[in-house]
């Protein structure tokens, strides 16, 4: 079954390209102009590529709505390696991000990046990690702390669930990119380091995950 993504850009030349390059990859593209359209589109597709300049909406508005209805991977793309609106995607649900022009063998590790972290974990065998009071399900892919249920983003959970498996040992930060983002090269350390901000505000539990200095991360609790 062919991969369908959502190209949301405004601009005919930067849409055209991006349609053309994941058509190289085999995949289906469909591009729509408007985040309007992209909000009443967004069922029908796998993958979202977002632009953040949006004639009708602000592309960060567009964000958050689709992230209240849909867990489906999302890629924001910028003008201009603008830190404030890659920071404000990512903690929004974005799941990675890219500047344009886009380079065509970035973008397609990064689809196919996200979209094998959404396919991790669906066996049908349930398949449960407790550290603590924290309680991650695999398969479900959601993860509770004291019985309630935690408003992780996929790639927060991915990265939970990586250092949860891990739990006790260092998880290097090229480990970390090249399991999440497919690629420690061709991944960026600024989304790790905002996904890693994300998740520690999220659980509120001061010293479960330890900066283990120039090396990476380990989670300090005992599983059962």
């Amino acid at each position: 079954m062919a991969m369908d993504v959502l190209i949301v850009e405004d601009d005919d030349a930067m849409a055209g390209a991006l349609t053309a390059g994941v058509a190289t990859a085999g995949l289906k593209a469909t591009r729509v102009s408007r985040g309007a359209d992209a909000l009443l589109a967004h069922r029908d597709f796998h993958v979202i590529l977002l632009d953040l300049g949006l004639p009708d909406m602000d592309g960060l508005e567009v964000l958050r709505k689709l992230r209240q209805v849909t867990d489906c991977p999302i890629l924001i793309l910028t003008a201009r390696d603008d830190e404030r609106s890659v920071v404000l995607g990512l903690r929004s649900g974005a799941d990675d991000y890219l500047v344009k022009p886009v380079k065509l063998v970035e973008l397609l590790a990064r689809i196919e990046a996200v979209t094998r972290r959404m396919r991790r974990g669906s066996g049908s065998t349930p398949h449960t990690i407790v550290l603590d009071d924290l309680e991650i399900d695999l398969d479900r892919r959601t993860a509770a702390r004291d019985g309630s249920l935690l408003p992780l983003t996929a790639t927060e959970f991915g990265l939970l669930a990586l250092l949860a498996r891990n739990a006790g040992s260092v998880v290097t930060r090229e480990q970390i990119l090249d399991a999440l983002w497919g690629d420690a090269f061709l991944a960026s350390s600024r989304s790790l380091d905002v996904h890693l901000t994300g998740l520690r505000a999220k659980l509120q539990k001061p010293g479960f995950i330890i900066n283990v200095r120039g090396v990476g991360y380990r989670v300090e609790a005992e599983g059962r």
